[in-house]
C-alpha cells in the first residue's frame, strides 16, 4: 500500500455562525455584547454608590426667615409661653359630678356654668330652709297682730285709770300684755332672720354644687368626667381635685432666665424678638413687661417676663422660646424678613456657592446665591426657601444624591 503525503497547512477548520447554520439561533453580534457589559458596568456602580455605600451622618438645621433687627440683639435667651392668669377650677362642695358642659380647648366667658354637682340633699336643705323661714314670718305676723291688740288695749286702760274709772290692777294687767306682745314680736322679728340666714346658707350650699368659670379663658386640660366624685382641694384620695384647668390667653407672656451677670443689659419696656420653636419662620414683636427683683440662688438667673404685642391664637400655653433683646428700635427699612442660613451650611463646589438640602434620606446639592450677614447668619437672596432643611458643615466628600443619616442630638 503506498501512502501519500499530506501538506498539514493547507487543513483549516470552517466555522460558521449559529445564524447561519440551519435551524440555529442567532445570538448578539459585537455591539450587542458590547451594549450588555455597558449597562452592567453602570449597574454596578451604581449599586457600589447608592445601595453598598453606607449612609453619610450629617447635621441639619431649618431655613428660617429672620427679621434684620436680629443684628442689633444684644442679649438671647431662652424661655417658655405662660399665661399669667391661670386656674384649676374645682368645686366648694363635695359630690358626684352629674354635668360637664366643656373640653378641651372651649372658650368661656366669667360666671359660665362648666359642670354640676348632684344636689339633691343640698336642695332638699334649702326647701326646709324656706319652710321654715315662713313659719317664722307666720309666727312674727301674728306676735304684731296681737301686739296691735294689746297696744289698742293698754292705751286705753291708761286713759281710765287716770280718770279713776276702772281699777289700777286692770291697769296693769294691760300693761303686762302690751310687754309681752312687744317681746315677742322682737322675738319673731329675730327668729324671721334667723330663719332667713339659714335660707341663705342652704342657698350658698347649693351653689356650691355649681361650678362656674372665675374669669375669660380657654379650657386647656380636663380633670375630671361625670360619674367621678369631686372634693375640695382633693380631700380624699379617690377624689378629684380640679375637674378644669383654664388659662386667660390674653395674659400670655414669655418667661425667659438671663444670667445675673447680664442684668444689666435689660430694662423694663425694651423691645424684644420672640422665635418659637414651633414656628420658627414667624417673629413676635415683645417688649419687657417685668424683671421679677429676686435671684435664682441655683441658677444664679433673673426671671424675665416679656409681653407678646402681636400675639396670635397659634401661641399656646408652656411653648418653648427664644428671646432676642435689642439694643435700638428697628428702622422702617428693616422691617422685611430675609431667608437666612448659618455661615457654616454654604461650601464652594468649583466656583459655586452650595447648600445641601435634605429630601427624604438623601442630600440635593443646591446652589445659592448669598448676601451679607444678619444677626450672626448668612443672607440667601435666591435658591432657597424658608422651611428647609440644610446640612451643617457637610463633609468634604458629600455628593449630590448620597444616602444620608441625620444626627440625633
Amino acid at each position: 500500500m503506498e501512502t501519500k503525503t499530506m501538506d498539514l497547512s493547507q487543513l483549516k477548520i470552517e466555522r460558521k455562525d449559529d445564524g447561519d447554520r440551519p435551524g440555529g439561533r442567532k445570538g448578539p453580534g459585537r455591539t450587542g455584547w458590547i451594549a450588555i457589559a455597558f449597562t452592567l458596568v453602570v449597574a454596578a456602580v451604581f449599586a457600589s454608590r447608592f445601595l453598598a455605600s453606607p449612609p453619610v451622618t450629617v447635621e441639619v438645621t431649618t431655613v428660617s426667615s429672620i427679621n434684620p433687627d436680629q443684628a442689633t440683639a444684644i442679649l438671647n435667651a431662652t424661655g417658655y409661653a405662660v399665661a399669667q392668669r391661670r386656674a384649676a377650677v374645682a368645686s366648694k362642695g363635695t359630690g358626684r359630678l352629674v354635668e360637664l358642659n366643656v373640653r378641651e380647648g372651649d372658650r368661656v366667658k366669667k360666671g359660665d356654668v362648666i359642670g354640676r354637682l348632684e344636689s339633691a340633699d343640698m336642695a332638699a336643705a334649702l326647701a326646709r330652709a324656706q319652710a321654715n323661714r315662713n313659719v317664722a314670718e307666720s309666727a312674727l305676723d301674728q306676735a304684731e297682730a296681737e301686739a296691735t291688740e294689746a297696744t289698742l288695749s293698754y292705751e286705753r286702760k291708761k286713759s281710765l285709770v287716770a280718770s279713776g274709772m276702772i281699777p289700777k290692777a286692770d291697769f296693769e294687767s294691760a300693761e303686762a300684755r302690751y310687754r309681752r306682745a312687744v317681746a315677742v314680736v322682737a322675738s319673731g322679728k329675730a327668729g324671721v332672720k334667723a330663719a332667713e340666714a339659714a335660707v341663705r346658707s342652704a342657698e350658698v350650699d347649693v351653689e356650691n354644687t355649681i361650678i362656674r368659670a372665675p374669669f375669660d379663658g380657654t379650657v386647656l386640660t380636663k380633670n375630671a368626667d361625670v360619674g367621678e366624685v369631686v372634693a375640695p382641694f382633693g380631700s380624699s384620695a379617690s377624689a378629684k381635685a380640679a375637674v378644669v384647668t383654664m388659662a386667660d390667653m390674653d395674659s400670655l407672656q414669655v418667661e425667659a432666665d438671663v444670667s445675673e451677670s447680664n442684668i444689666e443689659k435689660i430694662r423694663v419696656g425694651q423691645r424684644c424678638e420672640i422665635t418659637l420653636d414651633a414656628y420658627p419662620e414667624t417673629k413676635y414683636d415683645g417688649v419687657v413687661e417685668a424683671v421679677v427683683p429676686t435671684v435664682d440662688r441655683a441658677k444664679a438667673t433673673v426671671l424675665t417676663k416679656i409681653r407678646f404685642v402681636n400675639r396670635d391664637d397659634r401661641v399656646l400655653p408652656e411653648m418653648s422660646a427664644r428671646v432676642a433683646f435689642l439694643s435700638e428700635p428697628a428702622g422702617v427699612a428693616n422691617q422685611k424678613p430675609v431667608v437666612a442660613v448659618p455661615p457654616s451650611a454654604v461650601v464652594t463646589r468649583g466656583e459655586r456657592k452650595v447648600v445641601f438640602i435634605v429630601r427624604g434620606v438623601r442630600a440635593e446639592e443646591r446652589p445659592v446665591e448669598a448676601g451679607g450677614t444678619v444677626g450672626g447668619f448668612v443672607e440667601i437672596k435666591s435658591g432657597l426657601k424658608s422651611g428647609e432643611r440644610v446640612v451643617v458643615n457637610p463633609p468634604e466628600g458629600l455628593q449630590n444624591g448620597d444616602r444620608v443619616r441625620i444626627k440625633t442630638p
